[in-house]
């Protein structure tokens, strides 16, 4: 494997896998989804926002290719201006969650359908996830024998790959830890608020960074 890619233009393509895994487990907002969403959907909802999560990764990750980053990090407006738009969107969510009717406690305030929607935006609104591709990048381009977007396409599938292993972790623990919690209807309801608390304080710590 490290010769093969190493051909493509990666260096050091297990330390790529071990730094995005360590970087996949810090927790953060895609993570939180993924859990609330696998555990008031089942499985089926977890993989739909793992879906979008991944979407909207690729797309990030494509936008730091072409130098997006450079341009949000030279404009502190326009980077602000981002990083307030997906805090307000992350405060709505967990709005919702914390406002949710008792009697519909254990059910999710928006239909599955919106699954894959909520992955994307979560993903696609968080501007530190495109920075920080901007600067991971480089680490791992062999400057001497990249091949331009062949290279970029085969990081990106290491990269999407370790983020399909470790979200399916999160989609299935999820939901198991869910179907413990369906013959509780309290312990559920404070769980849908506690996700929404914690929604919101990624969206009012996202402003403060």
């Amino acid at each position: 494997m490290t010769a093969v890619f190493h051909l493509l233009g990666v260096a050091d393509p297990w330390q790529l896998v071990g730094a995005t895994m360590l970087f996949l487990m810090l927790p953060g907002p895609g993570t939180f989804c993924l859990l609330t969403c696998s555990g008031k959907h089942g499985s089926r909802g977890g993989f739909a926002a793992l879906a979008g999560l991944m979407l909207a990764d690729l797309i990030l990750m494509l936008l730091a290719a072409m130098g997006v980053a450079a341009l949000l990090r030279a404009n502190p407006l326009l980077f602000k201006a981002l990083q307030y738009a997906g805090a307000g969107y992350l405060c709505w969510l967990g709005l919702r969650l914390v406002i949710a009717r008792a009697d519909v406690a254990g059910v999710v305030p928006f239909t599955r359908a919106a699954d894959f929607r909520r992955g994307f935006l979560v993903t696609l609104v968080n501007p530190k996830a495109i920075v920080f591709y901007m600067a991971f990048f480089p680490l791992f381009i062999d400057p001497h024998l990249q091949r331009g977007a062949i290279t970029f396409i085969a990081m990106v599938g290491l990269i999407s790959c370790c983020t399909l292993f470790y979200g399916s972790l999160l989609v299935l623990g999820g939901n198991a830890a869910a179907q413990r919690l369906k013959q509780n209807r309290r312990i559920a309801q404070i769980g849908t608020k506690v996700a929404g608390v914690v929604l919101i304080g990624f969206g009012i710590k996202m402003t403060t960074n």
